[in-house]
């Protein structure tokens, strides 16, 4: 039988609400999908912001859920642009409020974000269970990240349920609560075991998605095996490696009506493969926009992501005086660890001509960083899938990254036997250390000093498709998988 009604689970939508990847994902796969003609619904909290941003929303029904003093309300709405349900769940006392998803406005964790995605989750269990009133009811539940890691988990208790994926977008964030919190949540006393969502004397969300799925997937097949080992597994790896039967990676798609250069709204001037001198017009804008000095011939470096530890921006910062040396250009846009970003300042004081950041996010001049930059840096020390160092690729932006996650499932790396049979597209490094990193930027710089080659090696990375369409199709065949496994 051919899978065709699927819910899709998740804390977070482009463009109703957006703190990472997730919400890039959600709101592009289910596109990709209904393209495919399934019939995706989507369902995330109804948060103020995304309640602000949906606007005309219908209410469709409401329901009381095990655990919550009020009723759920389920508002309907559509994604912008397209036909996908959006299924907003309505509960004032735990979504509508100032602040993010998951943080208040001071950047702090709700105190309440356990009963707040166990409310959400609950209220998932009815819909996919079709005791919700909407007349609908699928045959697969796909959930995301540890604030639907409950979900598989509770219909993994009734007798007849719809088959379930869990998707893995970054496993060091698990949503993790203690004893104490757990008993306010009304849930099943036989979910506190450590064969079900008990870990090391508290209580796991994300677990509940890894135990209970019938099928689990991960952002790239190289995040796939990492998180099997101790390196990368955060705990969790003797767990996911016993499940290694059920577990796959299924690399993220690129936006690419979003993300093409011949048609960017952001950029000064567009172009393809085949017009890549149209970029120099793009770099004079972005070094304008940076106040840097114009000159067309100084190699620009761009970087764009949370400035943590994870994203490898210590590394940049460790060796940065030595990187200037090379007479190279750098721009910034991000935020995170308040050390880093007053790191990053200093820097752009110290360094005027050559180094500028922004603080924060910029949705177009993430755009004309890709269009006007050179080289894209990506030194992670761990990274799921990634989403830049593809764009950069189509951009015609040489990616250097390191070799680890879905940077190593995306990027060729250009050694003489690739660069001879023409599958380089990028510079890759092994090792989380600044010289293995500033080693990448001279390869890279060595590569730029050779305008036939650097070219050669741009076109490559242009012809690359990573779109969700190709994406799309694979999880048709895990959700079949889960659909069997289930059966």
């Amino acid at each position: 039988m051919s899978l065709r009604d699927i819910l899709f689970v998740t804390s977070e939508v482009h463009p109703f609400i957006k703190t990472g990847g997730l919400a890039d994902v959600s709101g592009s796969l289910p596109v990709a999908l209904r393209a495919l003609r399934r019939d995706v619904r989507i369902v995330l909290p109804a948060y103020r912001a995304a309640l602000q941003r949906a606007r005309n929303t219908v209410e469709m029904t409401q329901f009381s859920v095990h655990g919550s003093d009020t009723p759920v309300t389920i508002r309907e709405g559509r994604l912008p642009g397209t036909r996908v349900v959006v299924w907003f769940v309505d509960s004032p006392p735990h979504f509508d409020r100032p602040g993010g998803p998951y943080t208040d406005e001071e950047g702090r964790d709700w105190p309440d974000n356990a009963q707040r995605f166990t409310v959400f989750s609950r209220a998932v269990e009815k819909i996919a269970c079709g005791e919700a009133g909407l007349a609908w009811r699928p045959e697969l539940v796909h959930c995301n990240d540890w604030q639907s890691g409950l979900v598989p988990a509770l219909l993994a208790l009734r007798g007849e349920r719809p088959a379930t994926v869990f998707t893995i977008h970054n496993l060091a964030y698990q949503g993790l609560f203690s004893w104490d919190v757990f008993q306010t949540l009304h849930l099943p006393q036989t979910l506190w075991s450590m064969h079900a969502m008990e870990f090391y004397g508290q209580f796991s969300f994300i677990k509940g998605g890894i135990v209970f799925a019938d099928m689990i997937n991960t952002v790239s097949p190289n995040y796939a095996r990492e998180i099997t080992t101790p390196e990368f597994g955060c705990g969790l790896q003797d767990l996911l490696a016993s499940r290694k039967d059920r577990l796959v990676g299924i690399l993220n798609g690129a936006d690419y009506s979003q993300w093409n250069p011949a048609k960017d709204p952001h950029l000064v001037k567009t172009y393809n493969a085949f017009t890549l001198e149209h970029k120099a017009a793009n770099k004079a804008a972005l070094q304008d926009r940076f106040h840097l000095p114009r000159e067309p011939k100084t190699p620009l470096i761009g970087l764009i992501g949370r400035l943590v530890e994870q994203k490898g921006f210590d590394l940049l910062l460790a060796v940065l005086p030595q990187l200037l040396q090379r007479q190279v250009q750098v721009v910034v846009l991000g935020s995170g660890d308040k050390s880093l970003e007053d790191r990053l300042k200093r820097a752009t004081v110290e360094y005027p001509r050559q180094v500028s950041a922004h603080i924060g996010y910029d949705e177009s001049l993430a755009h004309l960083i890709e269009g006007g930059a050179d080289m894209f840096l990506m030194p992670s020390r761990y990274e799921p899938c990634g989403l830049n160092q593809i764009y950069s690729l189509r951009y015609g932006t040489l990616p250097i990254v390191r070799r680890t996650g879905g940077l190593a499932n995306t990027v060729i790396d250009a050694t003489e036997e690739n660069i001879a049979n023409r599958t380089a597209t990028g510079v890759v490094f092994d090792d989380a250390t600044p010289q293995a990193l500033l080693q990448a930027v001279d390869r890279a710089l060595a590569l730029y000093r050779q305008p036939r080659l650097w070219k050669k090696i741009l076109f490559n990375g242009m012809q690359q498709d990573f779109s969700w369409r190709r994406s799309a199709r694979q999880y048709l065949q895990l959700y079949q998988r889960a659909l069997q496994i289930k059966d």
